[in-house]
């Protein structure tokens, strides 16, 4: 005996398939039981009873057997009617009556008589397995039992009452009953399934309410996360499911299959009914004849009169069975089966962005609707991203509230309080309660979108976009345009550059970082500007081969312009003569080979910066005498010779930068510059320093380190105002005891020089102390102890 358990798996995995059959699967499988009970109770009556019984039928008398003949007449037994009973006497034994009647049943009988039973046991064997073939194919059932997996959690997680109460309007408990109510209606109970574990992906909401009573307007974290998975899940599934069409068509080739199969046992069925009857003659058979006698028997086939009442029912469940399955290729073959959309869904939820599926995964919602239209309506919330980024944010404020969000608060480097978010999933709507909040930092954040709230930050005046698509309610659109006075973004694609920049009418300072085309013109960042009457600083880290048209529309009050390429070359620059205001200009790594002429015509010029370029000469540094402001040039990173002689011309030069260049002489009339407080002439070739060096009063810091110097004038120590000397990588052997002049000293870098021992003299530079001398500790060690606590001491 095998176990009932045994087949506990199985009616475990009808009932999870069950919202996979539609009226027509239900009503048919009940055909097919019925169909079953005719086919076993035809096949055990086969078994239990007689099929025939035959008796001999006399054809003529034999004349040589008088005395036989008499024993078997009429008229003989008549004559004995008190003795011997009636009937007509063959003289056959049991043993020969049963050979007859097997031998008779074996050719006699029509085939159809004899396996009628098991025909209909065949064939709907054959119905049956058809009808759930699609649920055990391995190519079919895994997706199938995934679907209702998900399916049953979608229908039962909390966030999808919680979605559908807000878009309804709702009340979340009165949602919850209402949905419970119509589960119960939709989701049958088998007798046995109080006493077992409910499967999970069937329980109804109902269900859950009354054994769990969770709340429905709160939703705990591990809830969710459980939500979060689901769209994951979706997600994926949605993915895979959609590139192939194997369910539908399977399940179209088995509705085939049945109607081809249906036509077959009518038409043969309607032709061989009539064979079953209840008279049989059973004659020509040698071997009956040769064992008996008799060459005629007529037989009775004892269930010929149930037989045939049982092949009628049996062609009348057939034909219906037929009919419904006629029904349901029209309905795979009139409507289209491949697509599912969730317009009414929309229309009935609100919510929009629902989208429509195909393949497999809207076969599947067909017959999904076909059981209960609701299970659909809840599990697209779990398509839309509209609902996944309101539970990405529910959860969000959940992790960081207002306490924590406030821990992170820092002071950057323009003294402004900052909050900085990196890899959120979102934007936590409890950053709109810091209030103090001044400037606010994110980076690596997908989908942000800006709410009405922000107007409550009124002290927010800096906003930074690192890599973020960020979208902005009306109201917040507003409120940036009024207050926002600093802007960075950052970006991989110039799609990612928000429309609403454009708008900021009170902006002063603009930062775009990222990677443009070549060809300016048809990019997104050159948008008109003329809506930033205030903009001040625009900086764009980029490649560009030309400045941009569109920012003459600023040019008028833009002050500061910063271009980084990435080394593309700059090779038009005609527009910088419009920006008469310009007040400071860096051309970095623009693959420059001359100064631009357009420069020598700003003339409110103060600081200018040609970093990362191709100078090799620079005769055209006489033209700087027109800019009578300019107070830092930095030509460093270059490839520059010579210094020529015009540069005494610049004399209102207060930072000079002549660093990481090819410079082997120093003119004496660079001394000149009389102004000078900043010189670095650090990483060139430079063998020899002019003693015209001290006619600069005003140095405060000179660096010429990594270069071939091997002497320092003593011209150099004149320049008592310095307070940072660099004399580092050089080739440097002794120092001057006149280093006692500079009494402001606070840094002096040595190391990396052929010094034997340090002058005393040290001790007169009380403002340098051991932390500002870069020097070997050998070196230090030769110092008189008194001069080398002097210096360690704070």
């Amino acid at each position: 005996m095998i176990p009932v358990m045994e087949f506990r798996q199985f009616s475990e995995q009808q009932t999870a398939f069950r919202v996979l059959k539609p009226w027509w699967d239900v009503f048919t499988d009940y055909l097919s039981v019925m169909m079953l009970m005719i086919g076993v109770f035809g096949c055990t009556l086969q078994v239990m009873h007689d099929k025939i019984i035959c008796l001999p039928q006399r054809i003529s008398l034999p004349s040589d057997n008088s005395s036989e003949v008499g024993l078997k007449s009429p008229l003989h037994l008549q004559s004995n009617t008190s003795t011997v009973p009636t009937g007509l006497k063959t003289n056959l034994d049991l043993q020969q009556y049963s050979f007859v009647n097997q031998m008779c049943y074996e050719n006699a009988l029509h085939w159809y008589a004899k396996y009628f039973p098991y025909l209909v046991l065949m064939h709907t064997l054959v119905f049956m397995v058809c009808s759930n073939f699609w649920f055990k194919f391995p190519g079919s059932s895994s997706k199938i039992e995934h679907f209702i997996s998900m399916l049953g959690k979608c229908f039962d997680s909390p966030w999808t009452t919680r979605a559908l109460s807000e878009v309804s309007g709702e009340n979340p408990e009165e949602q919850d009953h209402k949905t419970g109510t119509a589960s119960r209606s939709n989701i049958p109970m088998s007798p046995g399934e109080g006493s077992l574990e409910k499967t999970q992906s069937l329980r109804s909401i109902a269900e859950k309410i009354v054994v769990d009573q969770p709340s429905a307007s709160v939703l705990d974290k591990k809830e969710g996360e459980q939500a979060k998975a689901l769209f994951e899940k979706v997600k994926k599934f949605r993915l895979h499911v959609e590139e192939g069409d194997i369910l539908y068509l399977m399940y179209v080739c088995q509705t085939v299959f049945k109607v081809f199969k249906f036509l077959v046992i009518i038409a043969y069925n309607s032709a061989l009914v009539n064979n079953v009857n209840n008279t049989v003659r059973c004659n020509g058979i040698e071997a009956i004849q040769n064992m008996t006698g008799y060459k005629v028997f007529e037989c009775n086939h004892t269930m010929a009169h149930l037989f045939s009442k049982l092949s009628c029912c049996y062609l009348f469940l057939v034909s219906v069975y037929g009919l419904t399955s006629l029904y349901t290729s029209y309905w795979l073959f009139y409507r289209s089966l491949k697509e599912y959309s969730f317009e009414y869904v929309r229309q009935e939820t609100g919510i929009s962005d629902i989208p429509d599926v195909k393949n497999d995964f809207a076969f599947m919602l067909h017959m999904i609707d076909q059981y209960d239209p609701l299970y659909s309506k809840r599990f697209a919330v779990f398509l839309s991203e509209v609902s996944e980024n309101k539970l990405k944010q529910l959860s969000l404020n959940h992790e960081w509230t207002a306490e924590k969000l406030r821990q992170r608060l820092q002071t950057n480097s323009n003294n402004k309080l900052e909050l900085q978010l990196f890899m959120f999933s979102g934007l936590p709507d409890t950053v709109f309660e810091l209030t103090e909040l001044q400037s606010l930092k994110l980076e690596l954040i997908n989908n942000v979108t800006i709410p009405a709230s922000i107007s409550q930050l009124q002290d927010l005046q800096e906003l930074s976009l690192h890599q973020c698509s960020l979208k902005l309610h009306t109201t917040a659109t507003s409120f940036l345009k009024e207050n926002l006075k600093v802007l960075r973004v950052k970006f991989d694609d110039n799609r990612e550059l928000p429309n609403w920049m454009y708008g900021l009418r009170n902006l002063e300072e603009l930062y775009l970082i990222g990677s443009l085309s070549s060809d300016a013109s048809k990019n997104i960042i050159l948008e008109s500007l003329r809506e930033m009457k205030c903009l001040k600083i625009l900086s764009l880290k980029s490649s560009l081969t030309k400045i941009p048209q569109s920012i003459v529309d600023v040019s008028s009050h833009l002050q500061q312009f910063y271009l980084h390429n990435d080394g593309t070359k700059l090779v038009m620059l005609n527009n910088l003569k419009k920006m008469t205001n310009l007040i400071e200009l860096e051309l970095v790594r623009c693959d420059l080979e001359r100064i631009p002429h357009a420069v020598f015509s700003l003339t409110s010029l103060q600081k200018l910066d040609l970093k990362e370029n191709n100078l090799r000469s620079i005769e055209e540094i006489v033209s700087f005498q027109h800019l009578r402001k300019l107070t830092c040039l930095k030509l460093w990173y270059n490839s520059i010779m010579y210094i020529p002689e015009h540069i005494k011309k610049l004399g209102s030069l207060e930072h000079l930068y002549f660093s990481h260049n090819k410079i082997e002489i120093l003119p004496s009339h660079l001394f000149l510059c009389n102004k000078l407080r900043y010189l670095d002439l650090s990483n060139n070739d430079i063998r020899f320093i002019p003693p015209e060096i001290g006619v600069l009063q005003s140095l405060q810091y000179l660096s010429v380190s990594c270069n071939k110097i091997e002497n320092l004038p003593d011209e150099l120590f004149f320049c008592k105002k310095l307070k940072t000397l660099k004399l580092g990588k050089n080739s440097l052997s002794k120092l001057s005891p006149k280093i006692s002049y500079l009494a402001l000293l606070t840094y002096l870098g040595l190391k990396g020089n052929h010094f034997e021992f340090l002058p005393q003299e040290l001790a007169f530079c009380r403002a340098l102390k051991r932390s500002g001398l870069i020097v070997e500790e050998t070196l230090f060690e030769t110092l008189p102890s008194d001069v080398r606590d002097q210096m360690k001491a704070e």
